[in-house]
């Protein structure tokens, strides 16, 4: 027995339709994967067979999980096995981790095109000229969200015909290469994550439009349920031994303004928002434009208002053009840490608010002073 025969074993008894009990068979061949000892992994890594849990998955999978490095498939690279939903294909795919963005950018095109932007990144890592026969998407027929993201979270694949499996000796060779561009792209995106990179989701542009938030009673509505910025502690990273201690105040800024015009009538609203900083409406106040206010959070550095303004005017252009195409635009707001003295006015010309932190609280340009915005 080795990895050819268990792959062969999974493609001749997995049976979505028959459910995921204990007793069906498909299911017990997956569930039985991690305590077998006749798969001849190398030495340090671990395999996980899953066909879901409560729901059967359209496209079962088994995980080759680095003990040393990442343990959970949420988030992260790692090898899988991955099943097209007719079982006519197995792919050995460097996965990234999907479930984690599912928060940040709900579980459609959005968190598909992040993935394909840091898959083709990591690519790079790997060096995936140097595999020949591989392809960068394996294709899993079947049109449910999560075989779509494993699609797209695939950084290289080599897939295999489930009725012509090469021997083990070729499929060991296979996963040897996996190994060694896991090991690359674990390194990589290890410093790139822990970079402190603005840009660690990279814009993904849903054209498709956003659904909009249910209407909820007066009574059960929570004005802060879709307020969630990120955690402001500070935190310690590891960079090529250097130990870098950062500040996350551009949360901080986000979330003290946040709990701010929460008291001066708008609901603040972050969750499934990125790549946009802060979004807000108005606390009940129906309107038929259905108004929204963009907030785009810079923090100052060394007192260089220039290039705070000029990201800020930017980005808030960028996201009304590519997120508003399918509803009314919104109003801008440039958000900093600090006053910006002439730009304030600048920002007015190009139809753009502006709120600062003050040392009594918040302060504002005229059109963030009209809508009450400020504490001047």
């Amino acid at each position: 027995m080795g990895i050819r025969d268990l792959l062969d074993e999974v493609a001749s008894t997995y049976d979505r339709s028959a459910g995921s009990r204990r007793e069906v068979r498909g299911q017990q061949v997956l569930r039985a994967v991690a305590s077998r000892t006749d798969l001849a992994l190398p030495p340090g890594f671990r395999a996980e067979g899953h066909g879901g849990q409560t729901t059967p998955a359209a496209t079962p999978w088994i995980g080759v999980f680095d003990e040393q490095g990442m343990r959970d498939p949420k988030k992260g690279v790692y090898l899988a096995y991955i099943f097209s939903a007719d079982l006519k294909n197995v792919t050995l795919t460097l996965q990234q981790g999907i479930t984690w963005l599912e928060d940040r950018l709900g579980r459609g095109r959005a968190r598909e095109e992040h993935l394909r932007h840091h898959a083709a990144r990591l690519r790079r890592a790997v060096r995936r000229k140097e595999h020949s026969h591989w392809v960068d998407e394996p294709s899993l027929r079947d049109s449910a969200a999560r075989p779509r993201a494993y699609e797209a979270a695939s950084v290289i694949a080599k897939v295999y015909d489930t009725a012509d499996l090469p021997s083990d000796v070729t499929l060991m060779e296979d996963l040897l290469l996996g190994i060694q561009s896991l090991r690359r792209a674990e390194e990589f995106d290890h410093v790139w994550w822990m970079s402190n990179d603005a840009g660690a989701l990279e814009l993904a542009y849903d054209l498709s439009g956003h659904a909009q938030r249910s209407a909820e009673s007066a009574a059960d509505f929570d004005p802060l349920a879709d307020f969630q910025p990120k955690d402001s502690s500070d935190y310690q990273v590891q960079i090529s031994a250097r130990q870098q201690v950062k500040q996350r105040s551009h949360e901080d800024l986000v979330k003290d303004f946040g709990h701010h015009v929460l008291e001066r009538g708008y609901n603040p609203i972050t969750r499934l928002k990125h790549p946009r900083d802060l979004v807000l409406r108005q606390q009940q106040v129906a309107t038929e434009r259905g108004d929204e206010w963009l907030v785009e959070a810079k923090v100052i550095r060394n007192g260089n208002s220039t290039a705070a303004v000029r990201e800020a005017l930017g980005q808030l252009y960028e996201y009304r053009h590519f997120l508003y195409r399918e509803q009314p635009e919104p109003f801008l707001i440039g958000l900093f840490s600090e006053e910006i003295g002439i730009y304030a006015p600048y920002l007015e010309e190009h139809g753009i608010a502006s709120v600062w932190r003050a040392d009594d609280g918040w302060g504002g340009s005229p059109r963030a002073r009209s809508w009450g915005m400020t504490t001047e």
